[in-house]
This record gives structure tokens, sequence and C-alpha cells, in this order.
């Protein structure tokens, strides 16, 4: 039986795992037995994917990310090159703390850019944008937009990844994507939802 997916043949894939249809591994990367990986996914070079970590379809891990276990990506997310997860809160090298691994959910459409930092133990919500070097330090809401150090709401984006007009201040407002021409709404007190 033929493979349905592609594996660079410096790519070591531990057994057993699961990688759906049409996905691509390439150079020099790991993944260790019990991941599953999803179809259509793009796993860039230097890439580690601990054991039992989830990753949904047509996810893009681009060159130099790890994958901690406690860390699962829905479908659709983007990991710039060279971002960061983080597991545990307080690392020693000579104390054990498997026992304290924090999850870390990065939900459907989010996109993280180059050089973040997802400190473990929250979510970054659907369609989420988080800025090249940003530390994200807490959840991150539904079609944020954050950058800094800490990582602080800068505005509101679209699922197609513009950024959203809003401005006015009032407390519910609205603002059309001028990209895509989808409507959203921006309640101050809960956030942007797509109307």
């Amino acid at each position: 039986m033929s493979k349905h997916y592609f594996a660079h043949e410096s790519a070591y894939i531990d057994e057993p795992v699961t990688i759906g249809r049409d996905t691509k591994i390439w150079h020099f990367c790991h993944i260790m037995s019990n991941a599953v990986i999803g179809e259509g996914c793009v796993i860039g070079q230097n890439v580690f994917i601990a054991g039992g970590v989830k990753v949904g379809n047509n996810v893009r891990i681009q060159n130099n990310v790890s994958i901690y276990e406690g860390v699962e990506l829905e479908d659709d997310v983007f990991c710039g090159p060279s971002m960061v997860f983080t597991n545990v809160n307080n690392p020693r090298s000579h104390v054990s703390r498997r026992d304290e691994f924090r999850p870390t959910l990065v939900r459907q459409g989010a996109t993280i850019g180059a050089n973040a930092t997802i400190v473990c133990g929250h979510t970054v919500n659907r369609y989420a944008f988080i800025g090249a070097g940003a530390v994200v330090t807490r959840d991150v809401p539904d079609f944020a937009m954050v950058y800094g150090v800490p990582a602080e709401i800068r505005g509101w984006i679209c699922r197609c990844g513009v950024q959203l007009g809003f401005g006015r201040q009032e407390e519910l407002e609205e603002a059309l994507c001028r990209a895509c021409e989808r409507k959203y709404i921006l309640d101050h007190s809960s956030g942007v939802r797509p109307i």
C-alpha cells in the first residue's frame, strides 16, 4: 500500500502516527509516535511534532517550529517561521515537571507570526492574528490582531487576513472588510463576531 502523503527522505517519522492525505513533510523533521496530522498540511524544514500532538487539516507549519506535548492546532492554522510554543511555566533542568504541562489550543484559522512566543496554558481563538515577535501571555479573542511584548490587542482582522476598520468608539460598531466584503460587529464588552 502506497503512502498518501509526502515525507522527505531526511524526515524521521516514528510509528504509529496518523498523517492525512496530501500532507507534505519536508527536510529534517521529526514526527513522534501517536501524533495526529490532518490532510493537506505543509510541515516545513526542521519541524518537531511531539507524541500525542493533534494538528488539524490544512495547517501550515513553517521552518524551525516545535509543537510540544499539550499543544493542539485546529484546521487552517498558520505557524510562522521559528515561532515558539512552551508547555511548562517554570522549567528547571534539574526538576521534572512533565506532570505540570499546560495545554495550549490554537483555534481554527489563527495565524502566528514569525518568532512569536505563545506561553502555555492559553488559547489563541478563531482567526486571531499574532504579529511577528509577539509574546502571548493570555488568551487571544476571535479575530483579534495582537502584537508587542507582552502582546496587546491592536485591532481586529477579517478571516481573510485584512484589518477591519473599526474606530468610532461606539458601544456597537460595524465594519465591512474591504477585500472580501464580510461584515462584522464589534461589541466593546465581548469582542468581534461576523454578522
